[in-house]
């Protein structure tokens, strides 16, 4: 009975970890939201090998729809080209519109790595009041690190999108977030060595 109890107080304590790990990473590099009558909601591809949109990007497309103000004008940008038969972005679009999404919708295309969505989507992003990057928090994390790298003057304009909700694919969040920590320590190590040169 004791191993019971500790076995499910470390798994219970192992959820709460990647639900709070998650929670600050999508809090973390975004001001606060000023007036504004423009944005722009920026989702991020994941490793699409097929021809229709995986789990990750279906789900990263739900989370950019719902961090979509109705009260401002705002375009939906689909970044990633991706390896698989047809771009990131072309399939993250479609997704959206058949989930009912029937705005601006502008592709990012080229890119292969969050580094180069970052630098496509700059010139996309400068008539814009507010940005968001919605991915999994701690991809969007990373993003909006390089965009305050790469572009400080649009990361002035970075608001949180809601790509965070309590108790939404808990059992992944665990795993989710030590993956997540890892890459983000990647792109910081990254960045010191561009620094360097």
């Amino acid at each position: 009975m004791k191993r019971i109890s500790l076995a499910l107080l470390a798994f219970a304590g192992l959820v709460g970890w990647g639900e709070v790990v998650h929670w600050r990473a999508s809090r973390a590099l975004v001001h606060p939201r000023r007036p504004a009558r423009s944005e722009a909601v920026v989702v991020l591809g994941y490793r699409n090998q097929g021809a229709d949109a995986n789990a990750m990007n279906r789900w990263r497309v739900r989370a950019a729809l719902r961090s979509i103000d109705p009260g401002l004008d705002s375009v939906l940008i689909c970044a990633g080209l991706g390896r698989g038969p047809v771009a990131e972005a072309a399939l993250l679009a479609r997704h959206a519109a058949a989930l009912g999404f029937t705005g601006e919708i502008r592709l990012e295309d080229r890119s292969r790595s969050t580094w180069e969505n970052i630098r496509y989507l700059a010139p996309m992003l400068e008539g814009v009041d507010q940005i968001k990057i919605v991915s999994n928090p701690l991809h969007a994390q990373k993003a909006r690190l390089y965009l305050h790298h790469q572009r400080p003057d649009l990361a002035a304009r970075l608001v949180r999108g809601a790509d965070y909700r309590l108790g939404e694919a808990w059992p992944l969040k665990p795993l989710l977030a030590a993956y997540g920590l890892r890459k983000l320590a990647a792109g910081r190590r990254d960045l010191a060595r561009r620094a360097a040169m």
